[in-house]
């Protein structure tokens, strides 16, 4: 066979890239998690490489860091614009607060059934200890330069002006996910339900509240768009073999972060 001319063949073939968005959101230290420094050379590759018809991304996550979401959208969609390339995301289990902020990226959002999507907000939890303490007799000694610098110190009774000036982080961190949303899925939301109040729901639900556009798998959706000679090229990060086995305390930390977020919003059949 010529081996040649095969290749002519194959390079003729419709490409879409795909990209691979699966865990937590964030900036971590580890080398765990999705962040902008560590998928940009990944993503940009999707884009650039053999003029692809278009980019699918994988997406499934429980949501992280609102600044890593927005970073990694936001070269998604400038990548988009700039080469003129249609972007589909395709939600796997979860597409939950900046899953979902991910899965916005796209031009079009399609699930499963029984995938998870939405959870449109922002949260602050920890721990309030200042009982337990009190309870075992310690006393807490801290000493600072700033009447802030021990805003929700958990070892204090939660002080009203503390949870007022986090209120006034969250809001506004909020307010930008809701923009977003809205920039991106348009007219399609619906009109007479409040979808950002952190609810979420399954897939069909979502596609009615406009949340997403339908109910369809990767490799036949995308046949069905553009064409069944379609080839697939999928981009994902290679993570250090150490990390990939489980075999450091980096990675065993990072595996039950991320099943506690994943848990969240897990169901089984």
């Amino acid at each position: 066979m010529d081996i040649p001319f095969v290749s002519r063949m194959m390079s003729r073939r419709p490409r879409i890239a795909v990209i691979r968005l699966s865990g937590t959101i964030g900036g971590s230290g580890r080398g765990g998690g999705l962040n902008d420094a560590a998928l940009a050379p990944m993503i940009e590759r999707a884009f650039r490489k053999g003029k692809p018809v278009a980019v699918a991304l994988i997406v499934n996550s429980p949501g992280g860091s609102p600044v890593q979401s927005s970073l990694i959208a936001a070269r998604i969609r400038r990548l988009a614009d700039e080469l003129d390339i249609p972007v589909h995301a395709f939600v796997e289990d979860v597409a939950a607060s900046g899953g979902y902020w991910l899965a916005c990226a796209a031009d079009r959002i399609w699930a499963d059934d029984s995938s998870i999507l939405g959870s449109i907000g922002v949260i602050s939890a920890g721990f309030g200890f200042d009982q337990l303490i009190g309870k075992w007799g310690i006393e807490r000694r801290v000493h600072t330069a700033g009447a802030s610098k021990s805003t929700l110190d958990p070892f204090r009774p939660q002080d009203p002006q503390d949870v007022e000036r986090l209120r006034g982080i969250l809001d506004p961190i909020h307010d930008a996910f809701k923009a977003h949303v809205r920039d991106r899925r348009g007219m399609r939301l619906a009109q007479d339900r409040d979808l950002f109040t952190g609810e979420f729901w399954a897939g069909r639900q979502a596609v009615e509240l406009g949340l997403a556009d339908g109910i369809a798998h990767l490799v036949p959706k995308m046949r069905a768009l553009f064409g069944e000679k379609v080839r697939f090229q999928v981009h994902g990060i290679r993570k250090p073999l150490f990390r990939r086995l489980g075999l450091s305390a980096e990675a065993l930390i990072d595996a039950a972060e991320e099943r506690a977020a994943f848990q969240t919003f897990g169901t089984r059949g």
